[in-house]
């Protein structure tokens, strides 16, 4: 059965080019209304790309308002929640897209660069999780997506603060997911690599860049969003290729009081390593269960028991 958002309002972050214009496009084609976000000037006008953007969605026969707010400031946040209130009377979909870059190895880079990403990545996201979240609870239903990416994930040259910023969104995912789940929250994070502003200088390659399309990651943002929606998924998301990222445990070692020494957890690394029995832990009390279960198990204590 088609997917579909009729009666839905959704809050795209960054929403005036890249990416997030592609996914205020696809959810209004699909019966979102939406919320066109992106940072105006100082002067309180508002982007030029982002009127293009409601423009657009209004004449092919959506819905869709515009808001110039900065995301890390937390009042205008507020301020665009309650504009989208007034208008529709509900929020149903929030997608934390917006972002900068500010490329520097770690030595050159500025503390100031790499308070800016966090305060726009990471504290962006957390405002606006923040500004929507009791209305979601109100209504009982709601869907946000982070934006995280490789470079969090895995790290790349250059992009400490970034990497650091959007890896910070998936700590966000993986406390909101669990205190969002039984008001029918859902909260993901979506792992694009696509052609936009952000990546066009980085490759070369045309043909790469032509695979490289914002619509092929939208797609998997508007699964993310959907009403089945898996709750705490990381989806890599690029040139039609999808993947779910996973965050793993190995089983590990255990040792007793008298061989808990920094010399033998060396010495057992590759033990300790050992990817053959790794586990995807799904809240924190799963690992402190886990290395009390192994203790338990070789002092002959049944935890079972009382």
């Amino acid at each position: 059965m088609p997917i579909n958002y009729d009666g839905q309002v959704a809050i795209i972050t960054g929403a005036g080019a890249g990416l997030g214009r592609s996914h205020a496009l696809a959810l209004a084609s699909r019966g979102a209304k939406v919320v066109v976000n992106d940072l105006g000037g100082e002067d309180g006008s508002l982007s030029p790309s982002a009127l293009a953007v409601v423009e657009e969605i209004i004449e092919t026969g959506g819905q869709a308002i515009v808001n110039g707010a900065n995301v890390a400031d937390m009042t205008q946040v507020q301020a665009m929640v309650d504009q989208a209130m007034a208008q529709w009377g509900r929020i149903d979909i929030l997608v934390n897209n917006a972002g900068i870059v500010r490329d520097k190895s770690f030595a050159n880079m500025p503390i100031e660069d790499f308070q800016l990403l966090v305060d726009v990545h990471l504290m962006g996201a957390a405002n606006c999780s923040k500004a929507v979240w009791p209305i979601m609870k109100e209504q009982r239903y709601g869907r946000i997506a982070m934006t995280t990416s490789s470079s969090g994930l895995y790290g790349n040259f250059g992009q400490a603060n970034y990497g650091a910023a959007k890896m910070g969104v998936v700590g966000l995912m993986n406390t909101l997911c669990i205190e969002g789940e039984k008001y029918d929250i859902k909260v993901n994070c979506l792992s694009p690599t696509a052609r936009t502003a952000m990546t066009e200088d980085l490759i070369d390659d045309k043909r790469i860049l032509e695979m490289m399309t914002v619509e092929s990651v939208t797609t998997g943002l508007m699964a993310l969003v959907a009403e089945d929606a898996p709750n705490r998924a990381i989806l890599g998301c690029g040139a039609g290729g999808y993947a779910r990222v996973v965050i793993k445990e190995t089983d590990g070692i255990y040792l007793s009081p008298e061989q808990q020494t920094p010399e033998n957890i060396l010495a057992k690394w590759d033990a300790l390593q050992d990817q053959s029995n790794s586990n995807e832990l799904k809240a924190a009390w799963m690992q402190t269960n886990k290395y009390v279960a192994k203790a338990a198990a070789f002092l002959g204590i049944d935890l079972a028991a009382k």
